[in-house]
C-alpha cells in the first residue's frame, strides 16, 4: 500500500474571537463594545464628523479673504473660458507669449468695451430718461388707482414717506458707506484678477506642476487625469453658458428694441450677465426689463416683454441647456438649487455665480479619484489639459454626472 506522506502534525486552527467574528481587520485588538455594528457605525460616524468639521472650517477660512479667493476662482474660470484660443493659436504657429499677450487684451477690450458702451449710452440718455420717467411714473401711479386692485392715495404716500425716511436716516447713510467700500473692492478685486488670469494663461503648466508636487508621488497621475476632467467641465459649462446667456440676451435686447424701450442694449447686457446664475438670474434680470417697459412703455409693452422672457427661458432650459452643455454639465435640477442656496448664504451673488460651476468640477475630481470615471493617463510628450488652470483646445466631452 502507498504510503501517505505527512508534513508532521496539523496546525490548529486560528481561535475566533467575537472581535475578529464580527468586525475582521478593523475590530482586531478593540474592545468588544467597539466591535459590533453599532461600535463600527459609531467610529464611522466619528471620522466622518472629524472630516466634516475639517471642511468647514477651510471653507471659514476661504470665505475669511473673499478679495483674494474671489479673483482666483473667477481667473479659473476665464482661463478654463479662454485657453482654446491660446493652444488654437500656438497651434497655428504663434509664439507662446504672444498667444498668452493676445486672448489676455481680447478678453479684457470685450469685458472693457461692453462697460464703456453702456455707460455712455446712459450718460447719453439721462435727460431724455428723466423727462420720460415723470410720464412714465405718473402712468403707473394711475394704473395703481385706477387698475383692477386700486391702491389709495394714502398707501402710496406712506410708501413714499418711508423712502423719504430711510433716505435720510443714518442707516441708508451707513449703507452708502458700504455701497462706496464695496465698490473700491471691485476694482481692487478686478485688477487682482486680471494679474491672476494673466499668470493662470502664462504659467499654468508651472503651477500646477508645484501644487502637484505636494501629493505623494503614486497619487500625482491621478490628480493630473481629476484636473484633466475638472477643466474639461469647467471650460465646457463657461462656453455653454455664455453662448446661452447670449442668445438670451439676444432675444429679449431685439424685443425691446422693436418696442422702442429705452435702455434696451444695457438692459441686454443684464440679461446676458444674469445668465451666468442659473435658473434664476436671467429671469430676474429680464424683470427689470419688465419694470422699464411699464413705466416708460405702458402696461402691454410690459406684457409683451413678459411673453418674451417666457418663451426665452423655456428656449434655454429645454433646447439650449441640453444642445450645448448635456454631454459635458449633467447635474439634476435639485442639486443645482441646493448648490444655489448654498453658495448665496456663503458669498452672496459672488457665491451663486460659482457654486455651480465648482460643484461640477468637485463631482467630475471625485468621480475620478474614485475611480467612476476612467480617462487614460497622457502619453509622455502629450500636451495634458491640465497644462493649463482651464484645459487644452479640444478635449472630449466628459459627463459631470452619470
Amino acid at each position: 500500500m502507498a504510503q501517505t506522506e505527512t508534513n508532521g502534525p496539523a496546525e490548529p486552527l486560528p481561535t475566533v474571537t467575537l472581535a475578529n467574528a464580527r468586525g475582521g481587520t478593523f475590530a482586531r485588538g478593540l474592545p468588544v463594545i467597539w466591535s459590533d455594528a453599532l461600535g463600527r457605525s459609531a467610529i464611522r460616524s466619528a471620522q466622518a464628523l472629524l472630516v466634516l468639521t475639517l471642511v468647514a472650517v477651510v471653507i471659514w477660512a476661504l470665505t475669511r479673504v473673499p478679495l483674494v479667493l474671489t479673483p482666483i476662482l473667477l481667473s479659473l474660470i476665464l482661463a478654463s473660458a479662454i485657453s482654446p484660443m491660446v493652444h488654437w493659436l500656438t497651434r497655428h504657429r504663434w509664439p507662446r507669449a504672444v498667444a498668452v499677450l493676445t486672448s489676455f487684451v481680447a478678453i479684457l477690450a470685450v469685458f472693457g468695451g461692453v462697460i464703456t458702451g453702456v455707460v455712455f449710452l446712459i450718460r447719453s440718455q439721462s435727460k431724455d430718461l428723466v423727462a420720460q420717467a415723470d410720464i412714465g411714473i405718473d402712468r403707473l401711479h394711475g394704473l395703481l388707482v385706477q387698475g383692477p386692485y386700486p391702491v389709495s392715495d394714502a398707501q402710496i404716500s406712506s410708501i413714499r414717506d418711508a423712502i423719504q425716511k430711510f433716505i435720510l436716516s443714518a442707516t441708508f447713510g451707513n449703507e452708502a458707506l458700504t455701497g462706496l467700500r464695496v465698490a473700491a473692492e471691485v476694482a481692487v478685486g478686478a485688477i487682482l484678477m486680471a494679474v491672476i488670469l494673466f499668470f493662470f494663461l502664462k504659467d499654468g503648466e508651472k503651477i500646477r506642476d508645484f501644487l502637484f508636487g505636494f501629493l505623494p508621488a503614486a497619487q500625482r497621475t491621478k490628480a493630473h487625469i481629476a484636473a484633466d476632467h475638472g477643466a474639461v467641465v469647467l471650460g465646457g459649462y463657461v462656453r455653454g453658458t455664455a453662448l446661452v446667456a447670449l442668445t438670451d440676451a439676444l432675444i429679449i435686447g431685439l424685443a425691446l428694441a422693436i418696442m422702442r424701450v429705452p435702455l434696451a442694449l444695457p438692459l441686454a447686457v443684464f440679461v446676458f450677465i444674469g445668465g451666468f446664475i442659473p435658473i434664476v438670474g436671467a429671469t430676474a434680470a429680464g424683470t427689470l426689463a419688465v419694470v422699464v417697459a411699464l413705466i416708460f412703455n405702458g402696461p402691454v409693452p410690459a406684457l409683451v416683454v413678459v411673453i418674451v422672457l417666457v418663451g426665452a427661458n423655456q428656449l434655454e432650459h429645454h433646447v439650449l441647456q441640453p444642445l450645448l452643455m448635456g454631454k459635458v454639465l449633467r447635474i439634476h435640477g435639485l442639486a443645482i438649487l441646493l448648490a444655489l442656496a448654498a453658495g448665496t448664504t456663503l458669498a452672496g451673488l459672488v457665491g451663486a455665480l460659482l457654486a455651480v460651476p465648482l460643484t461640477a468640477v468637485g463631482w467630475s475630481i471625485i468621480k475620478v479619484w474614485t475611480g467612476r470615471n476612467t480617462l487614460a493617463a497622457p502619453s509622455p510628450g502629450t500636451p495634458s489639459v491640465a497644462a493649463d488652470p482651464a484645459g487644452a483646445g479640444e478635449p472630449p466631452a466628459v459627463e459631470a454626472q452619470e
